[in-house]
């Protein structure tokens, strides 16, 4: 189980010049109840649903008397004695004297005046006089006398007596007397004054006892299921009203539901038949009270259903011990109820002196509970911490004995038997204790002052000891804390670390607020009066961390006094540079700031050397925290504000031109794009006004302007690359199928249309012209494709001169990062911004080349090459208007264009060309005799980029690229056995099946794209556009692929 601890990180200033701030307040004082909790002070052992404090500290005081009922004052160890309630006393009705069954058995508690707990714990002794402590009562005389029946009260009363007595507190003479003289309290006695139980309650519950234990006074506590057994012996009659009945009724109803359905100890599944019997009968008593007579069918089931429910075992052994009460959180709300009886109904924050033998008594409730002696210390540490916090933080010595306790807890929690659900328990209660401990500690200047300081003492090591137990007991909470943050070692230094920072910066703001310094201030020199009181009074509050709490925190820091000057260096430097962001220059009052900031810095550090005299750096790394208040930090902030607006204005340039550009070109001599032109001359003018500013600027402030500037050169390169892709011209590959001499297609080719490019459509597509001056195909779209590239290399090119401006400038003071960078002569500024240029010209010039050749001249390459037979239909015409297209791309682009687009162009000619010999279609089929005129043809292909301009593409560049495609040629010219040998014997290999391996069918190689000699895929497409026989009835064979039509 993990358990996350909370974790309060020191925040961040953020005054948006002087904003409105909270601080932390004190803990609310509020009453401790049975179930309940002060409303900072979470409740760590979970909710009860529809059982309010009321229900749970009266069933708290059944089972406990259940439990004591054979000790002394409980009614004795062979009897238990019922006493009708007397009318007539007056003083049994009030609930606080001897009630019934003291008797003379009952030990005399009340003068109880040394305590082996409260020694233990560090716990004051409550010093009363013998009558006070026998009656536990004074009466209060008057003038005025007092109402009648102010002496007795109602016998059902819950609430304890006011501190003065019974009688009214009216004008006039008041002093406290004692009653008469009374016997010493029994224990039970004054457990059920504690709990505020009423005496009519008390006797009923010593009735049902009675009539429950006839004939078996031994029978054990543990074995008695409480609820059922007042259900079984209560009667309506026995109640003030069928109301009162009802409610009561209802209670147990409660119990019974949270203990054995809501919260068993032993699982038990939804379905078990007395589950949902239960439930009806407990859904039937809310209308009305259901009749618990003997002769009730419903009494009997509700008797068989708890009795089942109760009497269960893990393992489905019989067990001596019924589960009613120990099922988590139940039990853990009763237990915690009885434990805060030991508190002084007149002074919550003392402990009673009998609380030694009311905790043994306490104890005998474990085996109903389910409750050990681990437990016990956790949840009497919770009740000692949850009194404390509850009255106010009043009283040190229970925040001491809680301290106390948790050395028991550190203890238990190394046990190796611990069980899953103590391990939850610990986890959860010391979280708690430790957020509320360190919510104060965050904020210690509001919580704490001079007289105070003693609780501030024990907090931290409260704190400290509860987070040493998580970190080192509770599985998941020490990686928890790793992965907020915290660092394993010196955990607690960090710790105190965190709340110096957090304080001082809560007190900081606190003096913004006193000080009214709010966001309305317009006056310059108004602003100016007011931030030099505040460094005044920023200064005083470190004179009085250093002199009353960093001697308490130094104990847990070594420089505890050095932090707190750092965290309010910080603060008030956030303060100034906030002011110092709305000024437009330097003026005198800013000027004056500066030098009374100067003052506090100066008086800060001198706090931080003096407490790190002991320091084996001498506070240095302290001190390497304060980022001095400088002039250069506010010509910083201001050049960098000039950045922001000019970069902005240019990412305004940036849209404009995306939202004109119709990638035609500026002039015949300018042929690229005019928003490049605009975007370049706005960077080159930012670069030049940003050096003709009269300071001197570092060079941090140019990498700026370089990085805002590459991001707009790096965006407008996406804008000029998003152009599609090359994939969207290239057909789509045609089934495979075999070729069939007596096809309908052979008969009648010369009719057949070429094949077209799939999905893409161009209204200007070229229609084949065997004149002597062909024109060239390229389309207006491929054109604008070729100014995209000029443009490209026109913002390359600038790119260079401008990041010498910026490199070169005599104005720019070095930094210890550009001394190491020039070390390298080949740094530039925009390093990414030409990366991504040239990734864009790649991609660019391939959607151009694949464009040209795919859609503008499909016509007359891949539409018509080779359709019908080779002979008829070569290559001659489309290398004319190849040629054409060729020159017309070199005069469009730039030389610096030229070559790649060219090599692009040649790749996409040669693919094209593959194409038409592997995927040309069913309307197209070649012989072996064909080989020489389709290499003669690929000759020329080739020949043609060989000698188109000089020296764009060299000659090993296209043998590099004609490689594959002689291969794939040379395929054709092969026998078809050889090339059905071949292809058995790359097919087998690249499958994995061996050469030896007998009738094994060979399988169907899968389709790249990537064609080569070697590829199966491609051996199996020559031998599907062979027209032969043998590669016939081979591709029938192996494959079953259809003929073509």
């Amino acid at each position: 189980m993990g358990i996350h601890a909370h974790h309060e990180t020191l925040p961040n200033i953020n005054f948006t010049f002087f904003p409105e701030t909270t601080t932390a307040t004190s803990a609310t004082t509020t009453t401790s109840s049975a179930t309940t909790t002060p409303s900072d002070l979470s409740w760590p052992f979970g909710k009860l649903e529809e059982i309010d404090s009321d229900d749970i500290r009266v069933t708290a005081y059944e089972i406990f008397f259940t439990s004591c009922r054979s000790s002394p004052g409980f009614g004795g160890r062979t009897t238990l004695n019922y006493y009708p309630s007397d009318s007539g006393g007056g003083e049994s009705g009030s609930g606080l004297g001897p009630g019934p069954g003291s008797g003379g058995k009952g030990p005399a508690l009340g003068i109880t005046v040394n305590s082996r707990v409260k020694r233990q714990l560090g716990l004051k002794t409550i010093r009363r006089s013998n009558s006070t402590a026998c009656s536990r009562r004074s009466i209060s005389i008057s003038s005025t006398p007092p109402s009648p029946g102010s002496s007795g009260g109602s016998s059902s009363g819950v609430n304890p007596p006011s501190p003065g007595g019974g009688g009214a507190l009216n004008s006039g003479i008041s002093f406290t007397v004692p009653l008469r003289a009374r016997r010493p309290m029994t224990s039970a006695e004054i457990m059920r004054q504690q709990m505020r139980v009423s005496e009519q309650s008390d006797n009923r519950l010593r009735k049902t006892l009675m009539r429950t234990l006839v004939g078996q006074m031994g029978r054990r506590a543990e074995t008695i299921i409480l609820p059922l057994e007042l259900l079984r012996h209560l009667k309506p009659s026995e109640f003030n009203s069928t109301h009162e009945y009802h409610i009561w009724q209802k209670r147990q109803f409660k119990i019974l539901e949270a203990g054995l359905l809501l919260h068993p100890s032993i699982p038990i599944e939804k379905s078990n038949p007395f589950v949902m019997r239960l439930k009806e009968i407990i859904q039937a008593s809310d209308t009305s009270p259901i009749d618990t007579s003997k002769n009730s069918e419903t009494m009997r089931n509700l008797c068989n259903c708890v009795v089942s429910l109760s009497w269960r075992s893990p393992d489905g052994s019989p067990t001596d011990v019924c589960h009613w009460a120990d099922g988590y959180p139940l039990n853990v709300h009763l237990y915690i109820s009885l434990l805060r009886s030991i508190f002084d109904l007149k002074d919550e924050t003392v402990v009673l002196d009998e609380v030694d033998e009311l905790i043994e008594l306490i104890k005998k409730t474990w085996s109903s509970l389910g409750i050990n002696r681990s437990m016990h210390n956790l949840c009497f540490t919770w009740v000692l911490f949850e009194q404390y916090v509850s009255t106010g933080q009043a009283e040190p010595d229970l925040l001491a004995g809680s301290l106390a306790m948790l050395a028991d807890v550190a203890n238990d929690a190394k046990k190796a038997d611990r069980e899953p659900l103590y391990v939850k328990m610990l986890g959860s209660t010391l979280v708690s204790m430790k957020r509320w401990a360190e919510k104060r500690l965050l904020n210690y200047h509001d919580n704490f002052h001079t007289g105070t300081l003693v609780f501030m003492e024990n907090i931290l090591p409260f704190v400290f000891s509860a987070t040493k137990i998580l970190e080192e007991d509770v599985p998941g909470f020490a990686a928890a804390g790793q992965e907020r943050g915290e660092s394993e070692s010196d955990s607690t230094g960090n710790r105190v670390d965190q709340y110096i920072r957090s304080s001082l910066t809560s007190a900081f703001t606190k003096l913004l607020e006193d000080g009214n310094v709010q966001g309305t201030i317009v006056e310059v020199q108004e602003v100016s009066q007011t931030l030099n009181k505040l460094a005044n009074e920023t200064e005083e509050l470190a004179a009085k961390e250093k002199e009353n709490f960093s001697p308490v925190l130094k104990k847990w820091h070594p420089i505890a006094a050095g932090v707190a000057a750092v965290t309010l260096h910080t603060c008030y430097g956030t303060l100034l540079r906030q002011y110092l962001a709305g000024a437009s220059s330097l003026t005198s009052e800013t000027i004056a700031i500066l030098q009374r900031a100067e003052k506090l810095e100066k008086a800060l550090v001198q706090m931080v050397v003096e407490d790190s005299v002991d320091c084996e750096d001498g506070g240095k790394a302290v001190v390497r925290e304060m980022v001095p208040f400088e002039v250069d930090a506010v010509v910083a902030r201001f050049l960098r504000q000039w950045i922001q607006e000019r970069l902005k204005k240019a990412k305004e340039v940036l849209i404009r031109a995306k939202e004109t550009e119709t990638w035609n070109p500026k002039s015949k001599n300018e042929p690229y794009a005019e928003s490049a032109v605009e975007v370049m001359r706005h960077a080159k003018d930012i670069a030049d006004d940003f050096f003709d500013i009269p300071i001197p600027i570092s060079a941090d402030l140019v990498h700026d302007l370089a990085n805002g500037l590459e991001h707009l050169f790096r965006d407008y390169t996406m804008f000029v690359a998003s152009c599609g892709s090359k994939q969207s011209y290239i057909p789509t590959l045609p089934p495979l199928t075999r070729c069939n001499r007596d096809s309908r297609f052979i008969k009648l080719w010369k009719k057949a249309t070429p094949c077209s490019v799939t999905g893409v459509h161009d209204s200007n597509q070229y229609e084949s012209n065997e004149g002597n001056h062909p024109r060239p195909s390229t389309s207006r779209g491929t054109q604008r494709l070729y100014i995209r590239l000029n443009t490209l290399h026109y913002l390359q090119s600038h790119l260079h001169s401008l990041d010498k401006t910026l490199a070169l400038s005599p104005r720019v003071t070095p930094s210890p990062r550009t001394r190491q960078l020039s070390v390298t002569s080949s740094f530039s500024y925009f390093e990414q911004a030409r990366s991504a240029i040239q990734n864009a010209c790649q991609h660019v010039s391939e959607v151009a080349a694949y464009r040209l050749i795919f859609l503008d001249s499909n016509s007359v390459f891949y539409g018509s090459l080779y359709v019908g037979d080779v002979e008829n239909s070569r290559i001659r015409p489309a290398l004319r208007i190849l040629k054409q297209n060729i020159t017309l791309l070199a005069a469009i682009l730039t030389e610096r264009a030229q070559p790649l687009a060219l090599k692009e162009v040649m790749k996409a000619s040669f693919e094209a060309y593959l194409m038409v010999l592997l995927a040309g279609g069913s309307s197209r089929i070649f012989c072996r005799a064909d080989h020489k005129m389709i290499e003669e043809d690929f000759d020329n292909l080739k020949k043609v980029f060989c000698t188109c301009g000089e020296g764009l593409i060299g000659e090993e560049v296209a043998e590099k690229e004609a490689d594959i495609v002689e291969g794939v040629v040379a395929l054709m010219g092969q026998t078809t056995e050889q090339l059905v040998e071949d292809f058995s014997i790359v097919a087998c290999e690249a499958s994995g099946i061996g050469m030896g391996v007998t009738n094994q069918k060979l399988p169907m190689p899968p389709t790249t794209g990537r064609w080569n000699r070697a590829d199966p895929n491609t051996i199996l497409r020559v031998l599907c556009h062979r027209n032969d026989g043998a590669a016939n009835q081979f591709l029938k064979r192996t494959f079953q692929l259809a003929k073509r039509r």
